[in-house]
């Protein structure tokens, strides 16, 4: 019997606005700035977006289905906790997660310095190794809601991948 290998792909995308004096915090790391994200959760617009992907991926719906900003229950969240729910939803439907991918858009500050860790982060939430997880960051050149810091955007793909007997 042959090996059927069921690839899927999902995309997530998320968007928050930044307000000075909260916590910023980016693909599950605190990043020292000014302003944070004005959100439900803890506001983590990458993660958010990666879970996003991978829901869309399993043809689970989406992080507010699963999620609710309108529960007391994820008031506050740590979005890890998020993800690794989501991982475990991917999982119980029987794929495991090939990799991912997530474009930050924010103008400041610079997050070169945070990309391994964010990388780490999420790799560790979803249960891989971070070999299979992308944190890019651009800037907008000034233009755009995220030009001016009144928010940021990410956008996000993910791979997952079923094998199972052909029949």
């Amino acid at each position: 019997m042959a090996k059927i290998t069921d690839f899927r792909i999902g995309h997530g995308y998320d968007v928050h606005a930044l307000s000075e004096g909260l916590p910023l915090v980016l693909g599950g790391v605190t990043i020292p700035h000014d302003k944070g994200f004005v959100a439900h959760s803890d506001g983590d617009v990458a993660i958010h977006a990666v879970c996003d992907a991978l829901l869309g991926a399993a043809a689970l719906g989406d992080i507010g289905l699963h999620f609710p900003d309108t529960s007391a229950d994820f008031a506050g969240i740590d979005s890890k906790v998020l993800l690794r729910r989501v991982a475990a939803l991917v999982r119980e439907k029987g794929y495991e997660i090939g990799n991912v991918d997530c474009t930050i858009r924010m103008q400041s500050p610079r997050l070169r310095p945070y990309i391994g860790s964010m990388r780490a982060a999420i790799a560790l939430a979803m249960g891989v190794g971070d070999d299979r997880v992308s944190v890019k960051a651009t800037t907008t050149e000034h233009l755009g809601f995220e030009g001016r810091e009144e928010g940021v955007s990410v956008s996000a793909v993910a791979l997952i991948v079923r094998a199972r007997a052909s029949e």
